[in-house]
């Protein structure tokens, strides 16, 4: 019987703390020293309540100026659940002449449960602020003795650098990469004249015979420096030697070319097309160095 009676007086105790309302509470302030006229100071007040209870927002402090030294810029709730987290933040407007000791008011948070009202009571906080300069300024033949605040510690720039140069140095070799493989350099035109005429003659058919001649005469003009014709290879071989390996190929064309233009009736086959290619192909060679 005495252990059920204990056991009964310990549940009922217990029950006042299931029924409290406000089941956590705190205040959240940082460091109390260290203040100086114009700083801001935040603090987080922290509730937790049963289900049912809810925060009246405004019993909480308005924005604006509290007295003549403090100002309460932001006002700031959150709800999760039946957490709720409110963010102050305060800024002081003192100028003290030697560390003085200043607090923040309390006030008091109001809660509710149907018509029933709950006071939750946010106490004052204290903390220090500090004076802008010296009590008694010293003094120098210039006047007043004003020490400026130490510069920040400047970070090595070092890695930076080197790696912007390293970013750019790629940047101009890629440039110039892909400069000489467009052909931007005068001298680099030369050695593309082939390549750009096998791309204009590779979805030719031998019913564009009159336009594949044409393309490979505008390749050769090009690379002579003037009209090249078939009396003038000799004179092309001197300036250019290294297409004398492919005279016989050369030479066909030419007289192909003639037939073509100024012969009546000249029938066209799917194999000179190819054989205008080839030309091509070996000159193309020839030009890229690789034959």
């Amino acid at each position: 019987m005495r252990i059920v009676l204990i056991l009964a007086f310990s549940l009922l105790g217990c029950s006042g703390l299931i029924d409290e309302p406000i089941t956590y509470f705190n205040v959240e302030t940082p460091r109390p020293f260290g203040y100086v006229n114009g700083d801001e100071i935040p603090a987080r007040i922290i509730i937790e309540t049963r289900s049912g209870i809810t925060l009246q927002t405004g019993s909480l402090p308005a924005k604006g100026q509290i007295n003549r030294w403090l100002n309460l810029n932001e006002v700031t709730v959150k709800q999760s659940g039946q957490r709720y987290e409110i963010d102050l933040r305060y800024q002081v407007f003192y100028a003290p002449l030697e560390v003085k000791s200043l607090t923040l008011p309390s006030f008091t948070v109001q809660l509710s449960q149907g018509e029933k009202n709950i006071n939750q009571n946010v106490p004052a906080w204290s903390f220090t602020l500090s004076p802008l300069r010296e009590l008694v300024v010293r003094q120098t033949e210039q006047g007043e003795y004003m020490r400026p605040d130490s510069p920040p510690i400047l970070l090595a720039n070092t890695l930076a650098m080197y790696g912007m140069t390293a970013s750019l140095t790629l940047a101009s070799l890629i440039t110039v990469y892909l400069s000489f493989l467009y052909g931007l350099f005068p001298a680099q035109l030369r050695r593309t004249l082939f390549k750009r005429a096998l791309r204009q003659l590779a979805g030719l058919s031998k019913a564009d015979m009159e336009q594949a001649l044409t393309i490979v005469h505008n390749a050769l003009n090009s690379l002579n420096g003037q009209s090249l014709f078939h009396n003038g290879l000799s004179q092309f071989y001197l300036l250019n030697p290294q297409y004398l390996q492919i005279n016989s190929q050369l030479d066909w064309f030419f007289n192909y070319s003639n037939r073509y233009f100024f012969s009546a009736g000249m029938i066209t086959v799917a194999q000179d097309l190819q054989q205008i290619k080839e030309l091509c192909e070996q000159c193309r060679k020839i030009e890229r160095g690789s034959l």
